[in-house]
């Protein structure tokens, strides 16, 4: 099967979250699976072309993309994705995508994705490649459906071509002004109130690739049916209810090859569920670095996350005070509200030998986070899927997390499942959205700590657990084939 892989971000190249690492590691499982991928991606001006071998195609050459009425210079660039035979095209527009960030507040943020988009169809002219699916990936690529099935439907190209549209986040919606649609040259008959693009008075390119795409699917099975609801919906819950035969859940995976304990390139420490004695070691090596004191015997709790409301941050400062005073230390890595932000900055001040801080982004540290600590604390007020819950899985570091979303559907709660004479619990997590069911979660995971047989147990049941890509990718193949005869 051949898929064209449409996103706005993919590792190793350009990450923001956690889409960029199922963008670098879901194309690599299909091919596996005897599918022919290639990865369309924006070419930002932070791509260090010769480090991550980047090549000009001549062939192809100039293309001119016509957005808001204006002929723009577009040309491709190539790599192979690493360990891997996928191509990775990169839609390299300067005007568009040479900016300080991936993703802008500028005024024209719809054209820089009416470009993206409408580049990708025509590199596939191009190549003469008809893609049996092309896979989007949240609003950025949402007009792709509609393109495919109305503007370039004269092209018998894609006669064949099933679209799939993947939800990471409904939140984020690539809402804009009606100018947009003009910007797109869609045509203005498919606006007007309750209209397919249209969503409270403004374009809505997720809206536009939930109604257009011939099957949608989210990145777990919980969250496949919370956004079907009003309180998670962010206002799409009534069009998705409209197509919930069509809509489906698949949990991400997670890259072993770079996300395992006994091989992560930047522990130094290695370790397995056979010999745990490296976490120790690499627990040590991380207190000492944030100069905190260390003592085997009590806990060190980690979050690695974007510092926003969504994370859970606002029960987690309300639970401050009951957190801190826990017998336990605190390592914390992230970026995002400057509310946040300057909260998390000013605690090693106020609880001095309590916690440390690392505001920001930093690679190397998330892996050495998920390493050292002994618990990984996920307060989410949603959560699509997560990934970190699955790493800390693998490292033996005991999750703590809200039953929301992806979180619901990996972490097994200890005392739960042991009420019903189970002992394959992997974690601990609470439903309400409070502080207090948030610290009261964090209490029982720090007092399970003093208990090290069972302790030791909560960890290998999560270390034996396989969350790797090759079951989400049969998956996919299976969604795919279904959009196929939908088609």
């Amino acid at each position: 099967m051949k898929i064209a892989f449409v996103t706005t971000e993919c590792v190793p190249y350009a990450k923001t979250g956690g889409l960029a690492d199922v963008a670098g590691a879901l194309p690599k499982a299909l091919e596996k699976l005897g599918c022919e991928v290639k990865i369309f991606m924006p070419k930002y001006s932070s791509i260090d072309e010769s480090r991550k071998g980047l090549r000009y195609n001549w062939d192809i050459g100039e293309m001119i993309v016509r957005v808001n009425g204006i002929d723009r210079s577009v040309h491709l660039h190539q790599a192979k994705l690493p360990n891997s035979n996928v191509e990775v095209n990169f839609i390299d527009c300067p005007y568009y995508f040479y900016r300080g960030a991936i993703y802008t507040n500028d005024r024209d943020e719809d054209e820089r994705f009416i470009l993206f988009s409408k580049g990708v169809i025509e590199t596939l002219q191009r190549f003469g490649w008809a893609p049996d699916i092309i896979h989007c990936n949240d609003w950025q690529s949402g007009l792709i459906p509609l393109f495919i099935k109305d503007n370039y439907k004269w092209d018998r190209l894609f006669d064949k071509t099933a679209t799939v549209f993947t939800i990471h986040n409904i939140a984020y919606q690539g809402r804009f002004s009606k100018s947009a649609l003009s910007a797109a040259e869609i045509r203005g008959d498919l606006f007007y109130p309750g209209g397919p693009v249209e969503f409270e008075d403004s374009v809505s390119f997720m809206k536009t690739g939930i109604v257009f795409a011939d099957l949608i699917n989210t990145v777990s099975n919980k969250y496949s049916h919370e956004i079907l609801k009003e309180e998670h919906g962010a206002g799409l819950h009534n069009i998705l209810r409209a197509r919930k035969s069509d809509v489906y859940g698949i949990l991400n995976g997670v890259d072993y090859e770079e996300w395992n304990p006994e091989t992560d390139k930047f522990l130094p420490f290695k370790y397995s569920m056979k010999d745990l004695s490296g976490k120790t070691k690499n627990k040590k090596f991380l207190m000492d670095h944030f100069n905190l004191p260390f003592d085997v015997n009590r806990p060190l709790i980690g979050m690695v996350s974007r510092l926003v409301q969504q994370k859970g941050f606002d029960i987690f400062a309300g639970a401050i005070n009951e957190l801190i005073n826990l017998n336990a230390q605190w390592i914390i890595l992230g970026g995002g509200e400057q509310k946040y932000e300057n909260f998390f900055r000013g605690l090693p001040n106020y609880f001095p030998g309590k916690i440390g801080t690392y505001i920001g982004y930093n690679n190397e540290l998330s892996h050495l986070i998920e390493a050292a600590a002994d618990i990984f604390v996920m307060p989410s007020r949603y959560e699509p899927c997560g990934l970190n819950q699955i790493y800390s899985l693998k490292y033996g570091t005991v999750p703590v997390v809200r039953k929301t979303g992806g979180l619901a559907d990996t972490i097994k709660d200890w005392d739960e499942e042991k009420q019903f004479g189970f002992d394959h619990g992997n974690g601990f997590s609470f439903y309400d959205y409070t502080s207090y069911a948030l610290s009261s979660s964090v209490e029982r995971a720090v007092n399970t700590f003093k208990e090290k047989d069972i302790w030791k147990k909560i960890q290998l049941n999560g270390m034996k657990l396989d969350f790797s890509w090759d079951s989400s990718a049969e998956k996919y193949l299976e969604l795919y084939k279904m959009a196929k005869e939908k088609r």
